[in-house]
C-alpha cells in the first residue's frame, strides 16, 4: 500500500542533533540551570552535557562571572563552586521562560504537522488507525490526534519490554496484533526505525488492506 512520506522534527533544552543546533544563549541558559540545580558541577561534567570542550566551558564561565551572573568560590587549588548571583537567578528565569515559550510554539508546529501529514486519511474517511512505535514521538502524535475524529485501535512496539505496559492510557501491543485489528492504516510512529517498520508491515498491509502511513 502507500507510503506517504518522510520527515522529521524532536529537541531539548540541549540537544546535538543536525537541525536543532543550540545557539549560544541556549548553552548560558543551560549552564546558569544547571548549576543552579548543582552548585559543586565540575566543567567537565558541564561540557559533557552540553557537548562542549573544557576550553569553551571555561570561557562561557568567565564570561557569565564578568557579567556578573555567576561567582566563583574556590573550593581547592584546582576546583570551584559556582554560584548564581541574584542577578544571574533572574536572567535564568527570563531566558527559561522565553525558551518555555518557544518550545510550546515548536510543539504546537508539530502536532500541526502531524495533523496536516493525516488530512488525507480523515479526507477518505480512514479514521480508525493503529500507531506503531510507542516512543516521545508516539506522544506527540496521540496528543495531535486527541480532539480529532480518528480513532487509535491499538498501539504496536517490538520491544517486548514495553508490550503490556501502559502507555499514555493505550496499552501496548505486540505486533501480530494486526491479525486481529480491523484498521484503516497503521501510522509509524518511531523515527529511527521508520524504515525497518515499514517492511514489517507491508506483509500485514497486503493482507490486511490498510495503509502505511510515515512521517
Amino acid at each position: 500500500m502507500a507510503d506517504h512520506g518522510e520527515n522529521v522534527i524532536p529537541g531539548m533544552l540541549i540537544t546535538d542533533g543536525c537541525y536543532l543546533k543550540p545557539s549560544k544563549r541556549a548553552r548560558v541558559l543551560a549552564i546558569l540551570d544547571a548549576l543552579s540545580r548543582d552548585s559543586t558541577v565540575s566543567q567537565f561534567e558541564l561540557g559533557r552535557q552540553l557537548h562542549l570542550s573544557g576550553a569553551m566551558v571555561n570561557q562561557y564561565l568567565k564570561q557569565l562571572q564578568s557579567e556578573q551572573l555567576i561567582e566563583f568560590y574556590p573550593v581547592n587549588g584546582k576546583s570551584y563552586n559556582y554560584t548564581l548571583t541574584e542577578q544571574g537567578k533572574a536572567s535564568r528565569q527570563r531566558m527559561f521562560s522565553d525558551y518555555s515559550s518557544e518550545t510550546v510554539r515548536l510543539y504546537s508546529t508539530i502536532k500541526e504537522f502531524v495533523l496536516n501529514r493525516l488530512g488525507f486519511l480523515e479526507k477518505q474517511g480512514k479514521t480508525k488507525l493503529v500507531l506503531f512505535g510507542a516512543s516521545e514521538t508516539c506522544e506527540v502524535v496521540l496528543s495531535a490526534l486527541r480532539e480529532t475524529g480518528f480513532q487509535i485501535l491499538a498501539l504496536l512496539d517490538n520491544d517486548t519490554k514495553k508490550q503490556g505496559q501502559i502507555f499514555n492510557g493505550h496499552v501496548v501491543s505486540a505486533p501480530h496484533v494486526l491479525d486481529q485489528v480491523d484498521c484503516d492504516a497503521v501510522v509509524i510512529t518511531s523515527f529511527g526505525k521508520q524504515a525497518e517498520i515499514f517492511e514489517q508491515l507491508e506483509p500485514y498491509s497486503e493482507k490486511r488492506g490498510f495503509q502505511i502511513v510515515r512521517f
